[in-house]
């Protein structure tokens, strides 16, 4: 079953967005394709400015593959100093081009 999560954090901002792309890519700025990621199973990434603070939402196949990408990004995160855990839930619709 595919899950989303929702990460905000007022750790977490563009730049630190973009360090954590930075060391998750191997020193890419951008993640643009699903093969550039650094696990398998992420269907959609979005990342942006809202109007409480930068978001990122993702929808990953499985909670396994959650985890998986977790397992990679959470040493990245506790490293560059973004605190906080995401909101986790199954998706009830998922819809893509």
């Amino acid at each position: 079953m595919a899950i989303v999560a929702v990460f905000q954090s007022p750790t977490l901002t563009q730049a630190s967005y973009e360090e954590s792309v930075r060391l998750l890519s191997g020193g890419r700025s951008r993640m643009d394709k699903l093969a550039d990621w650094p696990v398998k199973g992420l269907l959609v990434h979005v990342a942006g400015q809202g109007p409480n603070g930068f978001r990122v939402v993702d929808v990953w196949e499985s909670e396994e593959a959650f985890q998986r990408f977790g397992e990679v990004l959470m040493p990245i995160m506790k490293a560059i100093g973004i605190d906080g855990e995401p909101e986790v839930y199954p998706a009830h619709a998922v819809v893509s081009a």
